[in-house]
């Protein structure tokens, strides 16, 4: 199981962190899933219970990941306002996150995906994806370059994360409704 974190890690990272910190967090996730007794043992100072509605390897992943890359918020301007602070002054987007304050979630959705989408053309642009459960903000993604998303996905469901595009995630839920 290691390996298979190491690589989603990794390739939700989006080469925002080493491969130590990478390789660090993937060794205690594997640790958590495998023993979380011994590893809450171990580790007295990690605010975890079974309340939780994820597993504990599941919340050392997320807890571990920084804001770089996990983006957390309660609104969509929010969430996108912290993509645009990850990549810094040097990237410039079309969209501002205050042009989705009054749009319907679907709609700011596909703005965000439309912007992100023609970023890194060497990776075919990125896709927001809903990762994990989120526990105390509303929506919770990560960043996935287009070429690697299909890997994504498959590493999702060996090690049993939920992950989903954003996009085609809410677009299912409302057809659902």
């Amino acid at each position: 199981m290691k390996t298979q974190l190491e690589e989603l890690i990794s390739k939700i990272s989006s080469g925002c962190m080493l491969p130590e910190e990478v390789a660090k967090i993937a060794d205690e996730a594997a640790q958590a899933y495998a023993d979380p007794q011994a590893f809450l043992a171990a580790n007295p100072d990690i605010n975890y219970d079974e309340s939780f509605p994820i597993p504990l390897g599941e919340w050392v992943v997320i807890g571990s990941l920084p804001e770089t890359v996990l983006f957390q918020a309660d609104s969509y301007d929010a969430l996108f306002q912290q993509i645009v602070d990850s990549f810094g002054p040097q990237v410039s987007f079309v969209l501002k996150p205050k042009q989705l304050v009054k749009v319907e979630p679907l709609k700011a959705l596909n703005r965000i995906q439309v912007q992100l989408g023609s970023l890194s053309p060497e990776t075919k642009g990125y896709v927001l994806v809903d990762l994990s459960e989120p526990l105390d903000d509303e929506l919770q993604a990560v960043l996935v370059y287009s070429t690697d998303l299909e890997r994504v996905m498959a590493l999702a469901v060996e090690v049993g994360i939920y992950a989903a595009p954003s996009y085609e995630a809410l677009k299912a839920a409302q057809a659902e409704q």
